[in-house]
């Protein structure tokens, strides 16, 4: 953000001709569709993928509160950070790789293979005797969460017709609310009392029930190539550059990640080597036109983009505000963004409603205007006349925001799709999602740094740690980013046959 009922012989046992069942499934669907996603034949599907999203929303969230506390015992607090990024340079890796697996052999065994590889990381991390042991299980871990998420986008195209998606992505919001609550309540409590080891260790198990439920749905209604193969034909090769390039992509993110946690002129050299790896790898695996707002697919894979990274990167600095200029404890500050959980959900459930439909791309752009009101109304805590509640409030509002479009651009994307396609571009999705995560988180960290900011950590028990122009220089320009994010919802419809750009 996870475990193995199945061998890597059952991953395989699809003969190659064994594929009609996934022949573009949505059109005969779509005729006898019943009316929700829990009616009989969707039940145990909906359960199990949306269950194995909640267990991997504990683990997302809870790993935070746990990850102190394992780095001090394996005596690797230097390494800290790069417990957190060799997750994200592998997962961009497995992204790519179950683009090509799940259009060409169908989403079961990037599924599969995704969550053995999942599972294994997270037992050798929370086995680790060592510091780079643990990393490497992060690493496993990354790998597998690419080849999950992807494949149970592909899944959700496949397995269910076009006007029950909005409704499955709203669940899987859904999924995160309870979690980014209690997960690290929980997992305070599993570390101090248990250990922090049985936070990594105890997921696996849990897991195997809502799996047991969703892959034999999901081996009916989704294996197989999307298109139809002639009798003895073979699924079309990987793609060998595609793979190249993701390779490239997620050294060159390693590099930068190395570069930017080590700030002398020598890390220079890696941070170079970094953006040539990762600048080429990028304008070529995401959608032609991406950067350039091209009308459709393009803008759409953009908007992801845009909006999980200003809002993100905005985020991330707000406990931080609140503990070192206003003074509030580390759990106050954390409090203070619990009830956008819920109101992120409630985005989610309102543009599930088949009555939006025809508005979706206004509700994406109001969404988009209560992420940038919301990022911009942050700072004014920073006036010791505004109340600190002021923030909760807005963040609410933003995560409202944010509801309606993530969701939405997941609906988008499944829609524009072409068949064959969906799990390329359920990839470049996530792509620009956490790439997008990383570069305005580092801008935004180099804003704060340049006025001073790196010094406020210093003062956290303290009633003001005095630098506030670092704070604004963070939120005002995300949200300017995020603005950029509604004007890009207008380019959202695909391009008219007389070609408008």
């Amino acid at each position: 953000m996870s475990v193995l009922p199945l061998t890597l012989a059952d991953m395989t046992s699809l003969e190659p001709g064994d594929t009609g069942v996934a022949a573009t499934p949505s059109a005969p669907i779509e005729d006898v569709a019943p009316d929700g996603v829990l009616s009989r034949p969707y039940r145990a599907l909906s359960i199990g993928i949306v269950s194995v999203v909640l267990l991997i929303a504990f683990e997302a969230t809870a790993v935070g509160t746990a990850m102190p506390v394992a780095a001090r015992e394996l005596d690797g607090i230097s390494l800290y950070a790069f417990a957190f990024s060799g997750y994200f340079t592998t997962s961009l890796f497995g992204m790519v790789l179950a683009g090509q697996w799940s259009d060409r052999a169908g989403p079961l065994g990037s599924l599969t293979a995704g969550i053995g590889a999942f599972a294994a990381g997270l037992l050798l991390s929370g086995t680790a005797g060592a510091m780079w042991l643990f990393i490497l299980g992060r690493a496993v871990q990354g790998l597998g969460g690419g080849l999950v998420i992807v494949a149970l986008y592909v899944v959700v195209g496949r397995a269910y017709p076009a006007r029950l998606r909005p409704s499955i992505m709203a669940a899987f919001a859904a999924s995160w609310v309870v979690p980014s609550v209690v997960g690290p309540l929980a997992s305070g409590a599993v570390t101090e009392h248990l250990g922090w080891r049985w936070v990594f260790v105890g997921v696996p198990v849990l897991v195997l029930l809502p799996l047991a439920l969703a892959l034999p749905q999901i081996r009916r209604r989704a294996s197989g190539p999307e298109v139809s193969l002639a009798e003895g034909d073979l699924p079309a090769p990987f793609d060998r550059r595609r793979i190249r390039l993701a390779l490239g992509i997620s050294a060159g993110a390693g590099l930068l990640q190395y570069a930017a946690q080590d700030l002398r002129w020598l890390s220079l050299v890696p941070g170079v080597a970094g953006a040539a790896l990762l600048v080429p790898a990028v304008l070529g695996l995401l959608p032609r036109g991406t950067y350039l707002a091209a009308r459709g697919l393009p803008s759409v894979v953009l908007l992801r983009g845009v909006a999980a990274g200003s809002f993100i990167a905005a985020e991330s600095f707000v406990p931080l505000m609140l503990v070192t200029e206003r003074g509030l404890s580390p759990t106050l500050a954390g409090f203070s963004l619990a009830a956008g959980g819920g109101t992120w959900a409630l985005g989610s459930f309102v543009q599930a409603r088949a009555r939006v439909e025809p508005y979706r791309e206004r509700l994406m752009m109001l969404g988009m205007l209560l992420t940038a009101a919301a990022i911009a109304a942050a700072p004014t805590v920073l006036i010791d006349g505004v109340p600190v509640w002021t923030v909760a409030v807005a963040w609410a509002f933003g995560c409202f925001g944010m509801g309606l479009v993530i969701s939405s651009s997941s609906v988008l994307l499944l829609q524009l799709s072409a068949p064959g396609q969906a799990g390329n571009n359920s990839a470049a999705l996530q792509m620009s999602d956490g790439l997008a995560n990383v570069v305005l988180l580092a801008a935004g960290g180099a804003a704060f740094a340049a006025l001073g900011g790196g010094t406020v950590t210093h003062a956290a028990t303290q009633a003001s740690g005095g630098h506030p122009a670092a704070f604004v220089a963070v939120f005002l320009p995300m949200a300017g980013v995020a603005l950029v994010g509604a004007w890009v919802t207008t380019r959202l419809r695909a391009p008219s046959a007389s070609g408008d750009r």
